[in-house]
């Protein structure tokens, strides 16, 4: 009985702030909670109220959340009441326990697992886009980098090189020497040859360094022979005797054929890789269902391996989490759905996990109604919100333009125990600026300190891009400058929101001294950074100036292979 009321609280928090303001009305009678109907998904309104209505100033605007903190511990008092029936007293020198029976409590395992399972890879050449990640899962791909000692255990290789920085300072230049050799490969070179004379112990650590040396020189130019040189490596590797491929060097020059747009050959490897009793895993399944595109390959993918016997799922529960999870990276919402259900008529049931994708799904296919039902259902079966649970909740609530609902939200966090990270603060952050609400922004913002949240480059970033949509350059600037002074680094997403913002406001000589900063702090230019430049000076009818942009950057050896998107330059 009392986790069904506890759980009923944040459904009424999610739905109504009403509890909370019972003796105001906020705006033209607009609630703030969840129970209206949802804006569009991409709705940038102008800067919003935090209730609706326009504030005057900087001091109105402080004045309701400041109102709706004093009442923070009414608040408190109703959720005690609801966790154990009748409220209960804070015991002293610290913090309210939980009840010792309460098997509400946050499900910290679960999300230490996550934690392990999940990475957040920023991408590249791509607009960053926070909402992407707002539930905590990463965008597609998966950076080669695995953890020390994840090789997959059904491998019998034996590794020669120790923890010891000696030997794996060895084995990098080893590596090193082992991708020198393969880049020579060609007519009057044999590269196989040149490597048996080498007469090297191969080992699952150094295939991999040689491999994420490959899959880091792909540009478009020499996409073909990346692939050759992977598998011939690959191909040379597995002729020795004490070595014996696992499904992680597979996965790896899958990834490679993935990203040289080899699918014959990526699929082929997948084959061989099943005749040789290789299990393939949930890694295995995230590379082709990136690669295959369209959906209706994506079923025929999922179809097989829901059938596979050879599918190592691991570290997931079971074979649909692992699938839904990866549907979930290339945005494959109706297919989750349909992957759902045949998990339910398998006879398996979703845990937090499962519930959280399907969350993610039902709100992106705008399916709200959906969504409230499995919000319940998790709380029914008997599942307690998660970190990443409430980093959906938060975002959601942003984006809607909740601001006293994501509040709430924020204390009943902290009630429960589930202290609020940055990753929360930064996805409502997000959420609230596509709202077009910046009063909000800046007011959670300024709360992370108190929270104990110092803002990362993320969040700074997120804040920075708002004012720069908004128009709002001297705001933009100005944090900027606070995360410099503050030893945050830009990153290319930080710099390339600048250098718009700088060129919306007409100063396109400060933008190209922004450019010049990038490198000179040591970050690299992407091509979106050099397209939006580029871009933004020939609408300015400034086209000199935007090709003497584009010559810089193949000057320096950058992206020569995409000169082509810039319309009218030539290369000399």
């Amino acid at each position: 009985m009392r986790f069904c009321s506890h759980h009923r609280l944040l459904r009424s928090i999610f739905r109504s702030t009403s509890w909370c303001l019972a003796s105001r009305s906020i705006g033209n009678g607009r609630i703030l909670g969840y129970g209206e109907k949802e804006s569009g998904a991409d709705d940038r309104r102008g800067s919003k109220s935090l209730g609706g209505s326009e504030l005057s100033n900087e001091k109105s605007k402080k004045s309701d959340f400041d109102h709706c903190s004093s009442e923070k511990s009414d608040a408190n008092e109703r959720i005690q009441e609801y966790q154990y029936g009748e409220a209960e007293g804070i015991p002293e020198g610290g913090p309210r326990r939980r009840h010792p029976d309460d098997h509400r409590q946050i499900n910290k395992k679960s999300s230490d697992e996550y934690v392990r399972k999940l990475r957040w890879e920023e991408g590249s050449g791509e607009e960053f886009d926070i909402e992407e990640t707002f539930a905590g899962f990463p965008l597609p791909g998966e950076d080669f980098v695995r953890i020390e000692g994840s090789e997959d255990p059904s491998s019998n290789n034996h590794d020669d090189c120790s923890a010891d920085e000696s030997f794996s300072a060895r084995r990098s230049k080893v590596a090193s020497k082992i991708f020198a050799i393969l880049q020579q490969d060609g007519a009057g070179f044999d590269a196989r040859t040149a490597l048996d004379e080498m007469q090297i112990r191969v080992s699952g650590r150094l295939v991999r360094e040689v491999l994420i040396r490959i899959s880091s020189s792909i540009n478009g130019a020499n996409k073909s022979r990346c692939a050759k040189l992977a598998y011939k490596f690959f191909v040379w590797c597995d002729l020795k005797d004490e070595f014996r491929h696992s499904s992680t060097t597979y996965n790896m020059v899958m990834k490679i054929f993935a990203d040289c747009d080899e699918l014959k050959a990526m699929w082929k490897l997948v084959d061989q890789m099943t005749e040789n009793g290789v299990a393939t895993t949930a890694r295995t399944f995230n590379i082709l269902v990136c690669a295959c595109g369209e959906a209706g390959m994506a079923r025929k993918l999922v179809e097989r391996f829901v059938k596979s016997k050879a599918f190592n799922y691991r570290p997931f529960k079971h074979s649909f989490n692992a699938i839904l999870y990866s549907l979930l990276t290339v945005h494959q919402y109706k297919l989750i759905e349909w992957v759902y259900q045949q998990m339910l008529l398998d006879g398996h049931g979703p845990d937090v996990l499962t519930y959280n994708v399907m969350l993610c799904a039902k709100y992106r296919l705008g399916k709200l109604d959906q969504f409230h039902a499995l919000l319940d259902e998790m709380g029914r079966n008997g599942f307690s919100p998660d970190l990443h649970t409430y980093n959906i909740l938060l975002h959601v609530l942003g984006k809607g333009d909740k601001p006293l609902a994501a509040l709430n939200l924020l204390n009943y966090m902290e009630d429960v125990g589930c202290q609020p990270r940055v990753l929360h603060f930064t996805n409502l952050i997000d959420g609230l600026s596509r709202a077009g609400n910046l009063d909000a922004c800046k007011y959670f913002f300024d709360e992370m300190p108190k929270k104990g949240c110092e803002p990362d480059v993320v969040c700074y970033t997120v804040m920075i891009t708002g004012f720069v949509v908004a128009g709002e350059l001297q705001k933009a600037q100005k944090l900027f400058d606070e995360m410099l002074v503050r030893g945050h680094l830009p990153n290319v997403f930080t710099y390339n929101s600048m250098i718009r913002g700088l060129c919306s406001a007409g100063k396109f000589g400060e933008a190209r001294s922004v450019l010049g900063q990038m490198e000179s702090r040591g970050c690299d230019p992407n091509f979106v950074v050099y397209s939006t430049l580029v871009r933004k000076l020939q609408n300015a009818g400034k086209f000199a100036e935007a090709n003497n942009v584009v010559g810089q950057m193949v000057e320096k050896g950058r992206y020569a292979h995409l000169v082509s998107k810039f319309k009218g330059y030539k290369m000399k």
